[in-house]
């Protein structure tokens, strides 16, 4: 390249980027907005694994607590599982360089969850509650009022279709959730950000990453097929990703098939025209508009 296309090259990186971090402030904003999620004198416990979503995670709640009119605290966490290789200085390095009060903690979960989950058998069931029983008392001990993850948009979609496709049920994962026992309420705010601008964004931070070698990389893993097969549903058909989390916040009770959250056993002609117009014979969508997606901005562009 000659010096002219290199300016322009270098113009339009920064444009993207610009555009990217803006797109992401937007949609963090907007999801902790619609639910909800941060309110005056919150302490919000960040979880960080060393993976892209929740250093994004953190980055992004960083930045829009300095321009937040809401007062609230951040505490970064992270858990030392213990697993061979971990490189434990590199989390507490990074979080000492942004400045955020952080706590290590460090448990040997590693051990049990060999111990327990025979070989050949995918470890990640286990290891996720001795993880989040962990993270539970963490949060009672430093008075966090709030537990926020790093799920995304793509987690919650490749959640509810692995529910449908291996659990008969239709269940998602929650933008926020009062956890069993009462006395956490856990947080999303990346329940509108893809997937793909995460790892735009790691890139664009130069997060450093630590791969997880005890569950992120066992083959044939449910949750990996699953996420390969949206992903390759994206690709074809763009937009498939959109239509499905936003049909995940406009669900219809009486036109599925749940007694407990619709009295169809009770049901009985009233008499009374619905406001709304009969919605009992709504046509399905026809050939041509299933194979051109119809995109309902329920949830931020993420164009």
């Amino acid at each position: 390249m000659n010096a002219p296309q290199d300016a322009a090259a270098v113009k339009k990186a920064a444009f993207e980027a610009n555009k990217l971090a803006k797109r992401l402030h937007r949609q963090l904003g907007q999801a902790i907005t619609d639910f909800n999620m941060i309110e005056a004198g919150d302490k919000v416990m960040v979880c960080v694994s060393g993976g892209k979503d929740s250093y994004a995670l953190l980055d992004l709640l960083l930045g829009r607590q300095q321009r937040s009119p809401v007062p609230y605290e951040l505490v970064a966490v992270n858990l030392d599982q213990k697993q061979p290789g971990f490189p434990e200085h590199v989390l507490p390095e990074y979080l000492a360089r942004t400045g955020v009060p952080f706590h290590i903690e460090n448990q040997d979960t590693y051990s049990i969850v060999k111990r327990l989950v025979p070989e050949g058998r995918t470890m990640c069931s286990l290891c996720s509650r001795l993880r989040r029983g962990i993270l539970y008392r963490v949060a009672n001990e430093l008075g966090a009022t709030k537990i926020a993850l790093g799920h995304h948009r793509d987690d919650m979609v490749v959640t509810m279709m692995m529910n449908m496709f291996f659990g008969g049920r239709l269940k998602g994962m929650p933008p926020k959730l009062v956890s069993d026992d009462g006395k956490h309420v856990v947080i999303r705010p990346l329940a509108y950000v893809a997937e793909t601008d995460l790892e735009r964004w790691a890139l664009q931070r130069d997060f450093p990453i630590i791969p997880c070698t005890l569950c992120g990389s066992q083959d044939n893993l449910q949750r990996v097929q699953t996420k390969a097969l949206i992903r390759d549903w994206e690709r074809k058909f763009p937009g498939r990703i959109d239509n499905i989390f936003n049909a995940m916040g406009r669900i219809t009770p009486s036109h599925l098939m749940d007694r407990n959250l619709y009295p169809f056993a009770t049901l009985q002609a009233s008499g009374v025209a619905d406001a709304q117009g009969d919605k009992a014979f709504d046509d399905d969508l026809d050939a041509e508009a299933c194979g051109s997606p119809i995109v309902v901005k329920l949830a931020p562009s993420i164009d």
